[in-house]
C-alpha cells in the first residue's frame, strides 16, 4: 500500500495524493502557459504610458514575452497595467474594465502615481489605484522606464509559474513592490524629470 503524508491510496482513493506524475505536469504545463501568453489590457493615463509604450518598441522588445499586442478589449486581457494617474472621474471606467477581464487576471501599477498618487495630493485624484483594483506588483519610479517595466512583468512571470500570485492573494498577502532598473535613484528623482 502506498502511503502518502499518513494516509494510504486504499483509504482516501485518488484524494490520498497530493500530486502525481500527470497532475503536477499539467498543472505546471497550464502555469507556463499563463506565464507566458500574458496579454495586456493597458490603462495609459499620464507620462508612464510613454515609457510603457516605448517597453514595445524594438529596442526593449515586449514581444519575447509573447506581449507584443496590447489588446484594446478587456476581454481579450489578462494583465492591466496601469500607467499614470488615476481620477476619480476614471476610477469607475478602471474598475468596469477590470471587472470585464478574464480570470485569472492580474494588476501592475507603474509609476508612482497610479501607486499613491504621487505629486497630485488632492481630491480629484485617486491615492492609489490599489483603492479601485487589487493589484499585485508595483513598478516604482517618476516615471519608471522600460527596464523597471520589464522587471515587473518578469517578476509577474516568475510569481505566476510558482504559484505564489495566487497563493498570496487566497491568503490575504500584499503586493510586490520591485526594486528600479533604469538608474533612477530616490536623490536622482527630480518632479516629472529624470536626471
Amino acid at each position: 500500500m502506498v502511503q502518502v503524508g499518513g494516509k494510504g491510496i486504499l483509504d482516501n482513493g485518488l484524494a490520498g495524493i497530493d500530486h502525481n506524475v500527470l497532475t503536477g505536469r499539467l498543472e505546471d504545463v497550464v502555469q507556463w502557459a499563463r506565464a507566458r501568453s500574458l496579454w495586456p489590457a493597458t490603462f495609459g493615463l499620464a507620462c508612464c504610458a510613454i515609457e510603457m509604450m516605448a517597453a514595445g518598441g524594438a529596442h526593449f522588445d515586449l514581444s519575447r514575452f509573447g506581449m507584443e499586442v496590447f489588446r484594446a478589449s478587456p476581454r481579450q486581457a489578462d494583465l492591466m497595467i496601469v500607467a499614470g494617474r488615476v481620477s476619480q472621474k476614471m476610477a469607475p471606467v478602471l474598475r468596469q474594465i477590470y471587472d470585464q477581464m478574464m480570470e485569472p487576471k492580474w494588476v501592475l501599477s507603474m509609476g508612482v502615481c497610479a501607486s499613491s498618487g504621487g505629486m497630485f495630493n488632492n481630491y480629484a485624484i485617486v491615492q492609489g489605484v490599489d483603492q479601485v483594483v487589487p493589484v499585485d506588483v508595483y513598478a516604482p519610479g517618476c516615471p519608471p522606464g522600460p527596464e523597471t517595466l520589464l522587471h515587473a512583468i518578469i517578476t509577474i512571470h516568475e510569481q505566476i509559474l510558482n504559484g505564489e500570485i495566487l497563493r498570496r492573494r487566497s491568503e490575504g498577502a500584499g503586493p510586490l513592490v520591485i526594486e528600479q532598473r533604469d538608474g533612477q535613484t530616490e536623490r536622482g528623482v527630480r518632479i516629472g524629470v529624470r536626471s
